[in-house]
């Protein structure tokens, strides 16, 4: 039986090919994304150790809490502390560093890098072995500056140029003295690094004579457990906290494990997509094999051969076309993983570097995936074959399936559908995080119902198509009657191009739905023209504000200062406002009572009322950090948004509380409205500072636009290789359907269809099934972006459900030119059939 499993697999090494090529582009895909994400996990963890070499105890202050005012405080490392750690038995050296965000311009006056990765720190005299000079020398002085070479190489920076940067603050232009190599996270992210002299940066980043970090090297001989011991007793552990070096390398890199583990399941999930897709060709693939070699497996029964036997034989063909998918699955996954790893550094992202990780774990995975898939997908169609009695098969007496299988299959799919329907509809009415569960959960039942009702859905809607398919006469006529002839099997090909269909129309219902609330949202909530922050989200400086009120054709300003409070035994963030502006500047729809905030009358958002029972005219005490208490009235209850909400109040209010007063966003409303030389006017007044972001309603807007279609074209991407997957099932159903209907064709032939027509027929079959599952996935897709919608708008009071008509008609001719694509092969297979040897075939 062996022998006899191996020379089949060997007697059609067409149709093995493309099973091969199927279960290999999942294995692909699953082996390129384990060794990517390993490789790229491994570069920044290597990365991150080298740059604790010069850390073999690290001493940072240890957080201490004021009973009284239940307010936590750092207490700080002192140039005494520095003192006395340098000086401890087995150090030999002890580095004060200093740090904080730094935003360095490139010479269009632009932001380099992401802002929350600009960071800023300090040079350790005239060499720190941290920080190893590429060129240059250490910087001295406010008016000199040191900076990474890969910002130097982005924003074509060179030793002695003036570089445009900040640090919380007014505009500085230093000089650039030297440009250093390093093995910074942040910068290996793609954010950028300046450095100043200690002195410098203490100033610059508000620490004067204090430190963030100390790090002390140990003396050869000495271990760092025995370096932390002796920093513990000279420094003692009320105030302070001390860290090996070795733990600090082991966190960090459990930390960038940590977040590389969402890329991996994500990348992961499309993997399985691809498999799952992979899965209905395989299984549709040994259906066919099987049912085509229904004779020779009878005549194996009738000669002794028992019903393991069978099934056995049908398996070990699995297992070896598994194996030969699985290592060329592993080989092409590698080059995945490297191509993927070439194609971020095409786009711009910075990956540290390092060797090409394939670890045994991937190794195992690829195989494991494609033996255990692909027998599981032909243990089923083995298993039915074996059942048959040798004398049936002879006569073909088994090849219909019973009305009972029917019955059973289409009361099975029916119940499955109802369930998941039932389980999605009662998902969008629970609250956001609530419902997540049970909306997935619906959705594979949803779609496990409709595969399992497709042969029965296949004969109306193809059947809708007669009309356009009799325009081609005979050969439209045999296409459809080809394409009902077997429901299962038709079924079965359409369902695998049906759900990378469901899952790009989805996501793009989706995407776009949130685009137009986001826009919605940005016009309907702010009148103000543009919105002032800092890059990195830190606060803005008071200042920024009264600049923007000094500038000509600015006519009304309000910042959004927050503070802390406690009302009613609960925390609660209090925003500060321009009271007599924020109506001009917001177009907030108020439920309850007006918009009115000025004195101790406040406005407050439904939420924060509902969980307080608050009405316009309740009145409440917020209880402040300082100590100090002021009594406040609802004026009115509004509609929060992503963008303003909780409790507005009057900034006269909320500046007396706050030791240094900083603004999230300031609001700005100008008489000539949003233009770009509008925006270039503010620029400048706040001295065309790359920390501080000038943003209009329309850039806000695009600014998460941007992420979204950055997501959804990764998602574009990776869908693709189901597709793919998909396309390979349609080539391997025509091909196999053209192999059955051999004797069918040459009468064709024989009766007159010439080889056009032959040609002709087999490409509407193929059209024809693909629009089936294009139409399936289509409508399922625009179902499930409607009910995640549904449940997204729990959260997002803009939600507006917007279908991409374009889109999805790009979709339905995506899926038509699949089945043009797909029919290629099989037709010209088909209409080169030898008429005479075809009608002599059985």
């Amino acid at each position: 039986m062996f022998r006899t499993a191996l020379r089949n697999v060997l007697a059609h090494k067409a149709r093995l090919l493309m099973t091969v090529l199927a279960v290999m582009l999942g294995v692909a895909f699953v082996s390129g994304t384990l060794v990517f994400t390993n490789t790229i996990s491994d570069a920044y963890q290597n990365s991150s150790a080298k740059g604790f070499d010069q850390v073999d105890v690290a001493v940072r202050a240890k957080s201490q809490e004021d009973k009284g005012n239940t307010i936590s405080r750092t207490p700080e490392l002192t140039q005494a502390m520095l003192d006395r750690s340098a000086k401890v038995p087995g150090a030999t050296s002890a580095v004060g560093v200093v740090g904080g965000f730094t935003a360095i311009a490139d010479k269009d006056g632009k932001l380099v890098g992401g802002g929350f990765q600009s960071q800023g720190g300090n040079y350790w005299g005239d060499k720190d072995a941290r920080y190893p000079l590429k060129s240059g020398s250490a910087p001295h002085g406010r008016d000199q500056v040191a900076i990474d070479s890969q910002t130097a190489k982005r924003a074509g920076y060179k030793v002695g140029d003036k570089v445009r940067l900040s640090v919380n603050g007014p505009v500085l232009t230093p000089t650039i003295t030297g440009i250093f190599t390093t093995d910074d996270g942040n910068v290996a992210a793609g954010g950028s690094l300046a450095l100043y002299d200690t002195a410098t940066a203490q100033q610059l980043f508000g620490k004067p004579g204090t430190y963030d970090e100390i790090d002390v090297k140990a003396a050869s001989g000495t271990s760092q457990t025995a370096l932390k011991a002796g920093l513990d007793k000279a420094l003692g552990t009320k105030l302070v906290e001390t860290t090996t070096g070795r733990k600090l390398a082991a966190d960090q890199a459990e930390q960038i494990s940590s977040s590389m583990s969402g890329l991996k399941q994500g990348l992961l999930v499309f993997a399985g997509i691809a498999l799952f897709v992979g899965t209905f060709i395989i299984a549709n693939t040994f259906t066919m094999l099987v049912a085509q070699r229904t004779k020779e497996l009878a005549l194996l029964r009738a000669v002794g051969a028992s019903r393991r036997q069978v099934t056995r034989s049908v398996l070990i063909e699995a297992f070896v076309v598994g194996a030969v998918a699985g290592v060329t699955g592993l080989v092409a996954g590698v080059g995945i993983g490297a191509g993927l790893r070439s194609l971020m550094t095409t786009l711009g992202a910075t990956v540290p570097d390092g060797p090409l990780v394939v670890s045994p774990g991937t190794v195992a995975s690829a195989l494991a995936v494609g033996v255990v898939i692909t027998m599981l997908a032909a243990w089923l169609p083995g298993r039915r074959a074996a059942k048959i009695p040798p004398v049936a098969a002879m006569s073909s007496v088994h090849a219909q399936a019973t009305t009972k299988s029917l019955v059973l299959r289409n009361t099975l799919g029916a119940l499955f559908s109802a369930a998941g329907v039932a389980t999605v509809l009662a998902a969008t009415t629970m609250d956001g995080s609530d419902g997540q569960g049970p909306m997935g959960l619906g959705a594979v039942l949803l779609i496990i119902g409709v595969f399992i009702l497709t042969p029965l859905l296949s004969r109306p809607l193809i059947a809708a198509a007669a009309p356009v398919l009799r325009v081609f006469g005979v050969s439209g006529k045999l296409a459809r009657q080809n394409s009902v002839r077997n429901p299962r099997r038709t079924a079965a090909t359409a369902s695998a191009l049906m759900i990378g269909l469901t899952l790009i129309t989805g996501m793009t219902v989706m995407a776009g739905s949130l685009q137009k609330s986001i826009d919605k949202m940005a016009s309907s909530a702010i009148k103000a023209d543009y919105v002032v922050s800092m890059a990195n989200g830190n606060e803005l400086s008071p200042d920024v504000d009264n600049k923007l009120n000094t500038t000509a054709g600015v006519t009304a300003t309000s910042p959004l200062r927050n503070v802390y409070s406690r009302i009613d035994g609960t925390g609660e963030s209090l925003t500060g406002v321009n009271g007599p502006t924020i109506a001009e500047l917001t177009d907030l729809k108020v439920d309850n009572g007006t918009f009115k905030v000025g004195g101790t009358q406040v406005a407050v958002d439904q939420d924060t009322a509902k969980s307080h029972g608050w009405k316009a005219g309740s009145a409440f005490t917020a209880h402040y950090e300082d100590g100090r208490s002021s009594r406040l009235t609802v004026s009115g209850i509004y509609e929060g948004n992503e963008l303003i909400r909780g409790i507005l109040l009057d900034k006269n209010l909320v500046t007396p509380h706050l030791t240094a007063p900083g603004d999230m966003r300031v609001l700005v409303r100008t008489a000539d409205g949003a233009s770009d030389a509008t925006k270039d006017k503010l620029v400048k007044a706040l001295g065309t500072n790359p920390a501080i972001k000038v943003q209009s309603k329309q850039d806000l807007s695009n600014d998460i636009a941007q992420m979204f279609t950055l997501m959804l074209n990764m998602l574009y991407g990776l869908l693709a290789m189901a597709v793919i997957v998909a396309v390979l099932g349609v080539i391997n159903t025509l091909a196999m359907s053209v192999f059955e209907r051999s004797q069918e064709i040459g009468m064709l032939r024989a009766i007159g269809l010439d080889r056009k027509g032959i040609k002709r027929m087999v490409r509407l079959e193929s059209l024809v099934i693909s629009l089936f599952g294009g139409v399936l996935g289509i409508g399922l897709g625009v179902f499930f972006g409607w009910a995640a919608g549904e449940l997204l708008g729990t959260k997002m009071a803009t939600y507006e459900l917007v279908l991409p008509w374009t889109r999805m008609a790009v979709f339905l001719l995506l899926a038509a030119t699949v089945g043009v694509l797909a029919a290629l092969w099989p037709a010209r297979r088909a209409a080169r059939l030898n008429m005479l040897t075809a009608i002599k075939s059985e």
